[in-house]
C-alpha cells in the first residue's frame, strides 16, 4: 500500500517522480489569475487563526460544509472561529476523492508541516499547531507569497479602482514579487444590469469623461486601460455566459446606448449587441497595448435566489452552464478581431469540460509567428481543476494542440494558501508526461523533458504575458 500523500504523491513511474522532483518542483510561480484582494499584499495583513486564513471567503469548502448539512452559522454566520473550524474538520474527513482533500492536506504540510489527516478528531491538534505557527513572521500575506517562491502575482480589477494598493506595492523595494493589476471591465460591459446607469457615473468621474455615448464610453475605457497600463498590466480578463458574436452597425449600437442612458433596459437581442460591439472594441485596444486577453466563459451564477439575497454573490451558488454553441462564436469573434490583424494573445477557458476539443481546435485556426502559443486553452478552471479535470485538459491539449507551448497553471483563488494548486498541477503533468516515456510513446530524451517540463511550469508565462520586458 502507496502511504498517503507521500512525496511521490500522484507520480506513478519513475520517470514521472525524476521529472517532477528534478525539474518542475524546483521551479518559481507565476500566478497569472487570482482573486487576492491587493490591500491585503499592501498592508502584510497577518491572520489570527486558521479559520481566517482557511476559510475566510473559500467558497469551494462552503459547498462541502452545505453538501454535509452543516448549518449556514457555521460557514457564513457568526459562530466562533473555533467551532467553524471544527465542522470543517468534520467535514473533510468525509471528502475522499474530492481534490479539496488533497489542496487542504497540501497545504498544512507546506505551510504548517503537519504530516497526519485533519479530521473530527485531530481538529484541535491541528488548530492549536497552525495557531501558533501563524505567530511567525514569514506566514504574513506577503510571507506566505515570497515562502511559496511567487515571481509574479496578477490580481483581478475593475476599470474604476484607483489601483492606490498596487502603487503601495511596487514602491516598497523589500517585496521583491511583482504584484500588478488586471483589467476586469464586466461592470462596464453588463448593460442589461440594474445598476449599470450608477456605475457610468463612478466610470466617469475617474476617467473626467461625461459618458453620454457609446463612443464616449469606449473613450473612458480607453483612458483607464492607460493608467492601469502605466502600472505594468499585462493582461484583462472577462467572466461572460458564453462567448458571444452579434454585430451590429455603429448606429445601431448607439441608439442601444442612448435607450439605456434614457433608463431603459434593452432587449435580450440588443445587450448581446452591445456587448460583441464592447468586447470588439476592448478587444482592439489590448491589440493595441500587446495585453493578453483571457476570456472566462460557461458559468451560471447565483443560482440560489434565497441564498443570494441573504449573503450575496461569490459564496458558493454558482454551476456550470451550457456553451450554446460558444465554440461557433468563439471563432467569429477571434476571427472578427484577426481579420484587421488586431487580435490580442488570448486565453480561452470553459467551465464546460465537454467544451475542451473545441477550444483547442478553434485556437489553431489563430495561431501565427507573433506570439509562440498566440491562443492558449487556459487551464482546467474552477470547477475543473481536479485531478481528472486536469488530466483531460492536458490530454485534450496535447492531442489538439502544441501543449509544450502551455502557460500552465493558475490559482484563480482569494486564498493566500492556494499556491500549492500549481503544486498539485505540476505533480499531474509530470506524472502524464512520464507514462508517455515510460510506455514508449515519447523518448526518454532529458533535455527536451526538462525543457518542456520548466517551460510549462514557468517560464512559458513569463514570456507569454511579457513579464521579463
Amino acid at each position: 500500500m502507496i502511504p498517503f500523500m507521500n512525496q511521490d504523491f500522484l507520480l506513478s513511474n519513475d520517470t514521472s517522480k525524476s521529472l517532477y522532483h528534478d525539474y518542475a518542483s524546483k521551479m518559481p510561480i507565476v500566478d497569472y489569475h487570482c482573486h487576492i484582494d491587493p490591500k491585503e499584499i499592501a498592508d502584510d495583513i497577518r491572520f489570527e487563526n486558521i479559520t481566517q486564513l482557511w476559510l475566510g471567503g473559500d467558497h469551494y469548502k462552503w459547498r462541502l460544509m452545505r453538501a454535509n448539512g452543516v448549518n449556514e452559522e457555521y460557514i457564513t454566520g457568526n459562530a466562533s472561529d473555533k467551532e467553524k473550524f471544527q465542522k470543517w474538520a468534520e467535514t473533510l474527513e468525509l471528502a475522499i476523492g474530492n481534490p479539496i482533500y488533497h489542496w487542504s492536506h497540501l497545504e498544512l504540510k507546506t505551510y504548517f508541516g503537519y504530516e497526519g489527516c485533519l479530521n473530527s478528531e485531530t481538529a484541535d491538534e491541528v488548530w492549536n499547531l497552525c495557531n501558533e505557527i501563524l505567530k511567525n513572521k514569514d506566514l504574513s500575506a506577503r510571507g506566505i507569497i515570497q515562502k511559496s517562491n511567487v515571481t509574479h502575482l496578477c490580481t483581478t480589477d475593475d476599470p474604476i479602482d484607483s489601483l492606490e494598493h498596487h502603487i503601495r506595492i511596487a514602491k516598497d523595494k523589500s517585496f521583491e514579487t511583482q504584484v500588478l493589476p488586471a483589467f476586469r471591465p464586466d461592470e462596464a460591459i453588463n448593460i442589461d444590469k440594474a445598476q449599470y446607469l450608477d456605475y457610468l457615473d463612478k466610470l466617469s468621474q475617474v476617467s473626467n469623461i461625461k459618458i453620454d455615448s457609446f463612443e464616449s464610453l469606449c473613450e473612458a475605457l480607453k483612458n483607464r486601460m492607460e493608467f492601469f497600463d502605466s502600472l505594468g498590466c499585462k493582461t484583462s480578463d472577462h467572466g461572460l455566459e458564453f462567448i458571444m458574436y452579434y454585430p451590429a452597425s455603429d448606429d445601431e449600437i448607439e441608439k442601444i446606448m442612448t435607450n439605456r442612458l434614457a433608463g431603459n433596459i434593452p432587449s435580450y437581442e440588443e445587450v448581446l449587441k452591445f456587448k460583441t460591439a464592447l468586447l470588439l472594441f476592448l478587444g482592439k485596444e489590448y491589440h493595441r497595448l500587446n495585453w493578453v486577453m483571457q476570456l472566462h466563459y460557461g458559468v451560471k451564477r447565483d443560482n440560489n435566489k434565497r441564498k443570494f439575497k441573504t449573503l450575496g454573490p461569490n459564496t458558493g451558488f454558482d454551476c456550470i452552464d451550457d456553451s450554446r454553441n460558444s465554440s461557433a462564436m468563439l471563432a467569429d469573434f477571434l476571427n472578427a478581431l484577426d481579420q484587421t490583424n488586431q487580435l490580442a494573445k488570448t486565453i480561452i477557458y470553459s467551465l464546460n469540460p465537454i467544451d475542451n476539443s473545441a477550444i483547442d481546435t478553434v485556437i489553431g485556426c489563430f495561431q501565427d509567428d507573433t506570439a509562440i502559443g498566440k491562443l492558449q486553452h487556459g487551464s482546467a478552471w474552477w470547477f475543473n481543476d481536479h485531478e481528472m479535470g486536469m488530466r483531460d485538459h492536458i490530454l485534450t491539449l496535447s492531442s489538439l494542440s502544441l501543449i509544450s507551448n502551455f502557460v500552465g497553471m493558475l490559482t484563480d483563488s482569494r486564498s493566500f494558501l492556494s499556491y500549492t494548486r500549481h503544486e498539485y498541477f505540476r505533480r499531474i503533468l509530470c506524472d502524464i508526461f512520464g507514462t508517455l516515456v515510460e510506455t514508449g510513446r515519447y523518448p526518454n530524451d532529458r533535455r527536451i523533458l526538462k525543457k518542456l517540463i520548466e517551460d510549462i511550469s514557468y517560464n512559458n508565462s513569463i514570456k507569454y504575458f511579457g513579464f521579463d520586458n
